[in-house]
């Protein structure tokens, strides 16, 4: 049993490549506000993380119901990009309901965020009846759109 008690979610975070790029499509395409951006202190990044010389930009953007942390590195040297998909252990998405599955596609295009396949009917689960859709931003972030049923 624990001996402490978890209050409230307060953030999911994704490391991206191009803080504006990605902070803009969350703002024009989903609706999302900036709450917070601003670069953060060296030494302390380095402490919390355990990257040396980690140099960072965060933004924080607030959506329906959740927060996203947005996090650009600018250094050190030698990143790598994570190259995963749905099967393998460690992915990760968010998920949005909408009300229309086809404008959330068309609004999400004009910032590189496409869809991997067309909107599938859902026939199990929560949210039996509605449609889903997978979608890739430039950093291969995936962002699902569910369609309740009736949207």
């Amino acid at each position: 049993m624990a001996t402490f008690q978890v209050l409230a979610t307060n953030h999911t975070s994704f490391t991206v490549s191009d803080l504006d790029r990605t902070v803009a499509f969350f703002v024009e395409a989903l609706g999302f506000e900036v709450i917070s951006r601003a670069p953060r202190d060296i030494a302390v990044i380095s402490r919390i993380t355990g990257v040396e010389g980690a140099d960072i930009e965060v933004a924080y953007v607030q959506g329906p119901g959740h927060r996203l942390e947005l996090i650009q590195y600018h250094a050190p040297e030698g990143r790598e990009r994570v190259q995963s998909r749905p099967c393998d252990t460690g992915f990760a998405h968010i998920a949005c309901d909408v009300d229309d599955i086809d404008a959330a596609i068309g609004a999400c295009a004009s910032h590189g965020v496409l869809p991997i396949g067309d909107p599938v009917p859902i026939d199990n689960g929560p949210n039996k009846g509605g449609r889903v859709v997978y979608t890739r931003d430039p950093d291969d972030l995936t962002i699902e759109f569910i369609e309740k049923p009736g949207g």
